[in-house]
């Protein structure tokens, strides 16, 4: 039902900023909680930051104070603003959404490579 294509990943300098964008399908998008997780290598996916309908945030704590999501309900997109990226911030980065009554994220990107290197 939902389908989501992640953009804006590439090769940054380490200190360095990226703003990824995912775009929705669904036209009733505003109702979904809208997440970003990663996959760096050898290592398993991680949750990165979430935003709920109500516009409520969260974000794990490796990314706090330097990551920033967000949402744009008439452009169906949720964007996550990367700032002061470090090496480990190196993955796959995937954004996912569900309804707020699931207990997890049921519809999932094809991802977008984010490396941070100098």
């Amino acid at each position: 039902q939902v389908q989501l294509e992640e953009s804006g990943g590439g090769l940054v300098q380490p200190g360095g900023s990226l703003r990824l964008s995912c775009a929705a399908s669904e036209r009733t998008f505003g109702v979904y909680t809208m997440g970003w997780f990663r996959q760096g290598p050898g290592k398993e996916r991680e949750f990165v930051a979430t935003i709920r309908s109500s516009g409520r945030t969260d974000y794990a704590d490796s990314v706090k104070e330097r990551f920033t999501i967000s949402r744009d309900n008439a452009k169906n997109t949720v964007y996550l603003q990367m700032n002061s990226l470090k090496p480990e911030d190196t993955a796959v980065y995937y954004c996912a959404a569900k309804l707020g009554i699931s207990s997890s994220y049921n519809y999932w990107g094809q991802g977008t490579q984010v490396t941070v290197s100098s």
